[in-house]
């Protein structure tokens, strides 16, 4: 099998996790990584990156939003295939390896995973998280009331920036419940890997628990550009 470099993006903005996250992904047990942190204007924390300074790539620039940091991210890297890692979530040490070997074998452009719910002290809260869908169908209909796709744990192959574009600068929250969509509307399929990969830290400093009310509205918002077109979709596919 062949082993193509994987680009780990991590976006981070002041949060005190981050080290957690970069020692993650500089445990994985694949060995052709580049790990990307973007700076995305930090005041505070930056010290959490000393140790491993050596280790990663660190790139600053104004503070603009994920969305923002995802794009300089991408623009900076060399894989083949990227990988999109929260600052205060962590990768299994197989995270790279299992995914990536699967999207191999089965000719995925892009694939999410199963993963587990911890809480701030890193404690499993609940394990393989994921919502399960017995169809394609059953998936894309979710896209109506939920985002279903935990965007660390998506692993894309870079054709994919090619056809589909850059992330959304003006979305603050739902930038990847919109690149999702795009993605799949377009017509590539998105696989699922059952094996929980990654662990989603849930803490009252995260944005989506602070701002839920602006989730929920910007979440409304995309929706409505893309719902007849996944109406279209549901209607072909069935099920």
């Amino acid at each position: 099998m062949s082993s193509p470099l994987v680009s780990i993006i991590i976006p981070f903005y002041n949060d005190g996790f981050v080290n957690q996250a970069v020692a993650s992904a500089l445990s994985q047990t694949y060995p052709n990584i580049e790990i990307i942190v973007v700076d995305d204007g930090s005041t505070v924390n930056q010290h959490l990156l000393d140790p491993f300074r050596s280790s990663i790539h660190y790139v600053g620039k104004a503070n603009g939003g994920t969305a923002s940091a995802l794009n300089h991210g991408i623009r900076m890297s060399s894989g083949e295939y990227i990988a999109w890692l929260s600052s205060d979530d962590l990768f299994y040490p197989h995270k790279i390896a299992g995914q990536l070997g699967h999207m191999l074998t089965h000719g995925a452009l892009i694939s999410a995973t199963d993963f587990d719910l911890i809480g701030a002290g890193g404690e499993l809260l609940q394990p393989q998280l994921a919502v399960k869908f017995a169809s394609a169908g059953a998936f894309l209909r979710a896209l109506h009331t939920f985002c279903p796709i935990n965007g660390c744990t998506v692993m894309m192959h870079r054709s994919v920036v090619g056809r589909i574009g850059w992330f959304n600068e003006g979305l603050r929250y739902t930038q990847d419940y919109d690149y999702w969509m795009r993605t799949i509307l377009s017509g590539i399929d998105f696989h699922f890997v059952h094996s929980p990969l990654t662990a989603y830290r849930w803490h009252e400093n995260s944005g989506t628990s602070r701002h839920l009310d602006q989730v929920n509205a910007e979440f409304d918002a995309v929706h409505s550009w893309y719902a007849n077109g996944l109406n279209e979709l549901i209607a072909r596919v069935g099920g």
